[in-house]
């Protein structure tokens, strides 16, 4: 088996380990996520590292990522690069190939050691300072966005917090679905649809947004509760189709 990979040159001395990213994931680590990928939290000479492990794409993909695209691994490694302020620290990405079509595919970050997504607040209306969580969580969508960042997949647990002294540390993971352009106020205020949030407390967010952008806020605010709730309709409406149960 084949393989091609780019180690991050400020993390020259992690090649040994990158190389046998695939016995030390099999062997070691404890797993956080295990659903189409998997990843895993794996301890190497006194760092801790987040290890994602791609799934074997089916024939076609396989054809497709080989020749035609980048593989997941290889955009979650690239993204990462483009936006380090915004996600934990890039180490390196892996591909291994068999029969010269791509089988397995790895992404390695540094861990950051996170205190809470922002699922937590939104669910929990008793979370502490969830109001200014919130604000600042609004600051840092504000930052994105103006550095013409756009991520895909902006969902509750792809926003990792960190409480500070003064304050919160947002990182963003799962970053391999990104688009990097200048963003209308529609696709600004869109990029929160995913959040599941109640009126409330979209209201709350966008409120700072809009300050931040310079917009009307009750404007920003109808257009952003229009969005999320066109998207949970949308999703309740594949559930309803497979027999789930819906969630307001």
């Amino acid at each position: 088996m084949s393989y091609k990979y780019i180690l991050n040159p400020k993390h020259f001395t992690f090649k040994e380990h990158l190389l046998n990213i695939q016995a030390l994931f099999q062997a070691t680590g404890e797993t956080i996520h295990k659903a189409r990928n998997e990843l895993k939290t794996i301890a190497i000479e006194d760092n801790d590292y987040i290890v994602k492990s791609f799934k074997v794409p089916h024939l076609l993909n396989r054809f497709i990522y080989t020749f035609l695209k980048d593989s997941k691994a290889k955009k979650s490694y690239d993204n990462a690069i483009k936006i380090k302020d915004f996600t934990p620290k890039p180490i390196a990405y892996i591909e291994y190939y068999k029969s010269s079509l791509l089988e397995k595919s790895y992404f390695i970050a540094e861990k950051f050691n996170y205190n809470f997504t922002i699922r937590e607040p939104l669910l929990d209306t008793n979370f502490i300072n969830r109001n200014k969580i919130f604000e600042e969580f609004a600051a840092f969508t504000y930052a994105l966005h103006q550095n013409n960042i756009f991520h895909l997949d902006y969902s509750p647990g792809n926003i990792l917090i960190k409480k500070e002294k003064n304050g919160y540390d947002f990182k963003i993971v799962d970053i391999n679905r990104m688009q990097f352009k200048e963003l209308s106020l529609d696709e600004r205020l869109e990029n929160f649809n995913k959040l599941w949030a109640n009126d409330s407390d979209m209201t709350i967010i966008i409120d700072k947004y809009a300050q931040l952008l310079n917009k009307d806020p009750q404007e920003c605010i109808k257009k952003a509760i229009y969005y999320s709730q066109k998207h949970k309709n949308f999703k309740n409406f594949k559930k309803r189709l497979k027999g789930k149960r819906v969630v307001d």
